[in-house]
């Protein structure tokens, strides 16, 4: 299925007239954006802060704080029965208000929490968080970045690293930039999961907020980088649309 096509979209508008208008809105605001930034983060994080000024959940993509609490609990349950440690180091990439993040830092020791946003309005609600869940003890690192070159952190310190609704709204160039340097700070047994909108048809993106790809495309790109690739079958039988993938170091 092709959502950035005419056809597509006049079907949906008839069968979800009440989206007409918010649809609008977001192309309105993609054709100023456009205008007024330079590259892919720059747009992302302008959009990131004007739907964080409206509502932080709703940023991360959640319509309810039931919602909210439910979709980061399933991204705990899931690593957490996959192999996730307390003693383990975590890197979470696009950590947002921490809608998973207050999961992990509770589960894991002090200081094994490191998230990352390009957003330092969604940070600031992430600190919102922390002080809700009274997490402060549990010291986590939160870092805004201008990029996922990871440049900044140590080689092999991280047994798990964790991107959520990420690649879902990343263009390749973005996707592979991240494949080409988180190798570097996994341990050699540590992992990847990143989540990521899949089609099995042609690839496109809408409004350069959602991206589609093919399994195969990003398996491809994750082996150019030394990385294994494996598809989590498991994964497409919880109550989420996007699907997932676990990368590891080629020994």
């Amino acid at each position: 299925m092709d959502r950035s096509s005419i056809r597509h979209q006049a079907r949906y508008a008839l069968t979800h007239p009440d989206r007409i208008l918010p649809h609008l809105r977001r192309v309105a605001r993609d054709t100023w954006l456009r205008l007024r930034t330079h590259d892919h983060v720059g747009y992302y994080r302008a959009v990131m802060k004007s739907d964080a000024a409206r509502s932080p959940e709703a940023a991360v993509g959640s319509k309810s704080h039931k919602r909210w609490m439910a979709m980061g609990q399933m991204q705990f349950e899931y690593l957490v029965e996959h192999g996730l440690q307390p003693e383990h180091r975590m890197l979470e990439i696009g950590c947002g208000n921490l809608r998973a993040g207050h999961w992990f830092i509770a589960y894991l020791e002090p200081g094994h929490y490191h998230g990352l946003d390009i957003s330092p309005d969604i940070l600031m609600a992430a600190q919102d968080t922390l002080t809700t869940y009274k997490l402060q003890d549990r010291l986590p690192y939160l870092t805004p970045v201008r990029d996922l070159r990871l440049a900044f952190l140590p080689d092999g310190h991280f047994d798990v690293v964790h991107a959520h609704s990420v690649f879902s709204h990343s263009p390749l160039e973005v996707i592979d930039e991240c494949l080409a340097h988180v190798g570097r700070v996994l341990k050699a047994d540590g992992w990847f999961d990143f989540t990521f909108d899949r089609t099995d048809g042609k690839e496109h993106q809408v409004l350069r907020e959602d991206f589609y790809y093919r399994t195969e495309t990003l398996v491809a790109m994750a082996d150019r980088h030394g990385l294994d690739a494996v598809f989590m079958t498991d994964w497409e039988h919880l109550p989420h649309k996007q699907s997932k993938i676990r990368v590891t170091r080629r020994c």
